[in-house]
């Protein structure tokens, strides 16, 4: 009997042991971990589908901690895709000084550094379903459009874009985003090639364009020139 009363004394403290240790955070750290997690969830199933409970679960937090700092599970959500789309709009600073197709190039690179570094980040910003265009979500997922179309404009060098131009630039922007979360899905092209395909789609989507309209036969022509030079 003493033997077995020591063996479990001694099994206690293992026992113990291999439960994993609550981890002291600070306020900022604690919840970058919740949104990472809510991230993560949102970008493999619908909002509505979701729960605090399994936000709590998957970043090793309890229901009260995740309500203690959102509030609701809008408020999470909304915060989330907020982090998500200000680390995206910070990829897309603008490098002046290049050749306006390079530096198209240049931010396709940026951009798709983010898709593959943060992908749960991109797919929750940009698989939401029609409930979730209006309001804040909508807002938010309209910055990231409306920094990467400035962007562009900066690139190629132009200030007002009549209706055909910014229809053309928008049309892109929208290929660049299907093409992420293809890429993200598939994985069975290379990233390189990818970013030069979508940049040669912005080109014969240029040439599509001038044919009706003379602002975007300048810039087409503008642009082959810089290039070629």
């Amino acid at each position: 009997m003493g033997s077995t009363s020591e063996a479990a004394k001694q099994d206690k403290p293992a026992a113990e042991g291999a439960r994993p240790a609550r981890r002291r955070l600070s306020v900022d750290r604690r919840r970058e971990e919740l949104m990472a997690a809510a991230l993560e969830l949102f970008s493999k199933r619908d909002a509505e589908d979701v729960s605090i409970d399994d936000v709590a679960s998957a970043a090793g937090a309890s229901r009260a901690l995740v309500y203690h700092y959102f509030g609701g599970k809008q408020e999470l959500y909304v915060a989330a895709l907020r982090s998500a789309a200000a680390q995206l709009e910070a990829r897309l600073q603008p490098v002046d000084g290049g050749r306006p197709l390079d530096e198209l190039a240049g931010g396709l690179t940026r951009y798709f550094d983010f898709v593959e570094e943060h992908a749960a980040g991109f797919a929750a910003l940009l698989k939401g379903g029609p409930a979730n265009r209006s309001g804040e979500i909508g807002e938010i997922v309209d910055s990231v459009r409306h920094r990467l179309f400035r962007l562009i404009m900066k690139q190629m060098r132009v200030h007002e874009p009549r209706p055909v131009l910014r229809i053309t630039l928008r049309s892109w922007i929208a290929s660049v985003e299907t093409a992420g979360l293809d890429w993200l899905e598939h994985r069975d092209i290379e990233r390189p090639r990818l970013e030069s395909m979508l940049v040669d789609q912005m080109v014969a989507l240029l040439r599509v364009a001038a044919d009706r309209d003379p602002q975007v036969e300048q810039l087409l022509g503008d642009l082959i020139r810089e290039q070629t030079s």
